[in-house]
């Protein structure tokens, strides 16, 4: 809809300053660049993103698949309420949800030791319910993610920036994403039409405050300095109050709805 050229399929293998401008692949000319590759960006890579070192990153997998007639007819999730799982070591969750015909199932965690144990075993908890099929229509596909309260990662710097999980921008209860994403790319948009095509230091520093005034500062401690065991035992306390489940868990912690629409001055 921008009109902008789009170059399909061809990945970004180089990115070198030339003075006030980016050459991408050597043959790209722009006086800004944006980092929206995921958390694998090449642009976050640029920036000393150290993938898998010092990043505490969430690791998921997640199935997607179109059911047939009969799958749908016994399928036990209802087309209009996502299910939740937490784990029992609190340590991530699971999710089962429909979309017309496709089912999308997945567990993430905060670790990646296990993580295929883990999601064999909610799997066939999920078969033994009657919540999916018992065979599998394709192969699960892996992503990871940072939370933003984690997230050591640089978002900028003179004439780039990094929006979305390339900036590790995911909510530190649910992991979701999506309106961070979408969210820090309207804000980075502010941000670069501000610049007037010199997107300076001092407009990262700003990128920046934005961020953090809208999903919250970096290294959050919480409930991380409480013991594990103690915060397990809590955790579970507080999940078997509808109360909590509803208004905490899935109000605020997953939808958000306490926070207010996004509006750029």
């Amino acid at each position: 809809r921008s009109g902008a050229r789009l170059k399909l399929g061809e990945p970004l293998a180089t990115i070198e300053r030339q003075g006030n401008e980016w050459l991408i692949n050597g043959a790209i000319r722009a006086p800004i660049v944006v980092g929206a590759g995921g958390h694998f960006c090449p642009v976050a890579r640029f920036l000393g993103a150290q993938f898998g070192r010092d990043e505490h990153a969430i690791s998921a997998q997640e199935i997607e698949f179109e059911m047939t007639p009969a799958e749908r007819e016994g399928c036990g999730v209802s087309a209009e309420q996502p299910e939740l799982y937490f784990c029992d070591d609190l340590k991530g969750y699971g999710w089962c949800f429909r979309k017309g015909d496709f089912l999308n199932v997945g567990l993430g965690r905060e670790e990646s030791h296990g993580l295929a144990k883990h999601l064999a075993t909610f799997w066939d908890w999920l078969v033994a319910r009657g919540k999916v099929p018992a065979e599998m229509h394709a192969r699960f596909k892996g992503h990871a993610y940072l939370l933003r309260t984690r997230s050591p990662r640089a978002i900028g710097d003179r004439g780039v920036l990094l929006v979305g999980d390339a900036a590790g921008l995911a909510y530190p209860q649910s992991g979701e994403g999506i309106r961070p994403a979408v969210e820090s790319g309207m804000i980075a948009a502010q941000v670069i039409h501000a610049a007037a095509g010199d997107l300076s230091r001092d407009r990262i520093a700003d990128y920046e405050e934005q961020l953090e005034a809208r999903f919250g500062a970096r290294n959050a401690r919480s409930l991380a300095l409480c013991p594990p065991s103690i915060r397990a035992t809590l955790a579970r306390a507080l999940l078997k109050t509808e109360w909590f489940a509803r208004h905490v868990v899935v109000n605020r912690w997953f939808l958000h709805s306490q926070q207010p629409t996004l509006v750029l001055s």
